[in-house]
C-alpha cells in the first residue's frame, strides 16, 4: 500500500467511529501524516492501541495525532470526513471546515442517500467538495466510491482519485452524476430480502445463506454483470423476463424492520438485531472479520478486476490439468 521514497502530505480526518478509524490506518498505512478530530478521543486511542500492533510500525503510529479540536496548525491536502446520514449534520460539518482549512484543499464526506448538490449548497467553495463512500475495514478492502457533480472541481477528483489507487490500495471508481450507486444497489437486495421475509417465502437464516453460498462465492471473482457474461446472457434475461414483475417494489421499510429499530435492536452493538448475540460474541466477530478481510484481500488481488491488462499470459492448459475448469 505504501509508496517507498515518497512525502505523503497531511491528511484532515474527521469522524467518531471505528469505521473513521479504518480510514486513519490505510492513510497511515500509505505513508500520510493524519489529523483525526474525533468527539470520542479515549474510544480512538483504545482502537489504535488494539489494532495498530498488526497493521502499523515505527514511525508509522507517530504520524498519527487525535484531537477534538478544528482549530489545527497541521498542513494538510485534504480532507475526509465521515458523518451519520443526516443533511444538516453534514452541512455543518462543512461549514465548520471552511472556516479553518484553506480554499484549495479538498473535502471528501460520505453521502450514501443524499445528493452531493444537497451538500454543496451554502458552501463558500462548492467545487472543492466531492463525495467519497467506503467499505469498514477501510484499511483492508478495495472499495471505493467517489461522487463527483458538474460543480466539482476535475483537478480535485483526478487528486483524490490518483491518491486512492496509487497508494491507498483502492480501486476506485468515479460516479459522475450527483449520487452514488453502491447503496442503491444494496438496497434493492435489501428490500426484496425484506419483502420475502415480509411475505413467508424466506427466513433471516435462508437469506443470508442464499446470499452468501450464491453471490457471496462469486462476487469476490467477478461482479454481477461479468459473471452474467461468464454464465450466459440469455438464460439471465429469460428468467428475469418472468421474475420481474413479481420484484419488490415496497417504498417503505416493513414494519417488523422498523419495529427492531423502535426496539433497539440495532445489530452487535445492542447485543440483538436479526440475530441474537451473547456478552462477548460481537469482540469475536470483530476479530474474525478483520481475519477474513485480510484473507480475502489476498485473493482478490490474485484475480484483478482487468485481467486482459494485469494477467495478459495465462496458461489455459495448466488450469485445465489442475482441474480447475
Amino acid at each position: 500500500m505504501k509508496e517507498s521514497g515518497q512525502d505523503k502530505k497531511g491528511v484532515l480526518l474527521v469522524g467518531s467511529n471505528k469505521f473513521t478509524y479504518s480510514i486513519a490506518l490505510c492513510l497511515l498505512g500509505a505513508g500520510h501524516p493524519v489529523v483525526l478530530v474525533t468527539q470520542d478521543c479515549e474510544s480512538a486511542i483504545n482502537y489504535f492501541q488494539l489494532y495498530t500492533t498488526d497493521n502499523l510500525h515505527g514511525r508509522e503510529q507517530e504520524k498519527l495525532k487525535i484531537t477534538s479540536d478544528l482549530h489545527f496548525e497541521d498542513r494538510i491536502s485534504m480532507v475526509i470526513a465521515v458523518t451519520k446520514e443526516d443533511l444538516l449534520v453534514k452541512r455543518e460539518l462543512i461549514e465548520s471546515l471552511e472556516k479553518v482549512i484553506p480554499m484549495d484543499v479538498l473535502i471528501a464526506i460520505n453521502t450514501e442517500s443524499f445528493p452531493l448538490s444537497d451538500l454543496q449548497i451554502g458552501a463558500s467553495a462548492p467545487e472543492r467538495i466531492l463525495g467519497a463512500n467506503w467499505v469498514e475495514p477501510a484499511n483492508t478492502t478495495f472499495f471505493l466510491e467517489i461522487i463527483a457533480n458538474r460543480t466539482t472541481r476535475q483537478s480535485l477528483v483526478d487528486y483524490f482519485y490518483d491518491s486512492a489507487a496509487g497508494s491507498w490500495g483502492k480501486d476506485p471508481y468515479v460516479i459522475h452524476g450527483d449520487s452514488g450507486i453502491r447503496m442503491r444497489l444494496l438496497a434493492a437486495m435489501i428490500r426484496e430480502a425484506f419483502y420475502l421475509i415480509k411475505n413467508d417465502y424466506a427466513n433471516v437464516e435462508d437469506i443470508d445463506r442464499a446470499c452468501r453460498n450464491d453471490a457471496g462465492y462469486y462476487l469476490p471473482f467477478a461482479g454481477n454483470l461479468r459473471y452474467m457474461d461468464l454464465m450466459g446472457t440469455y438464460a439471465y434475461g429469460m428468467v428475469m423476463k418472468d421474475l420481474n414483475p413479481e420484484l419488490a417494489k415496497d417504498q417503505d421499510a416493513p414494519a417488523f424492520f422498523n419495529t427492531m429499530i423502535k426496539n433497539g435492536q440495532l445489530g452487535m452493538e445492542s447485543g440483538t438485531g436479526f440475530y441474537g448475540y451473547q456478552p462477548g460474541e460481537r469482540e469475536k466477530w470483530e476479530v474474525l472479520l478483520n481475519r477474513f478481510s485480510h484473507q480475502i484481500g489476498d485473493l482478490i488481488e490474485k484475480y484483478p478486476f482487468n485481467y486482459k491488462t494485469e494477467e495478459p499470459d495465462i496458461d489455459i492448459s495448466a488450469l485445465h490439468s489442475e482441474n480447475r475448469l
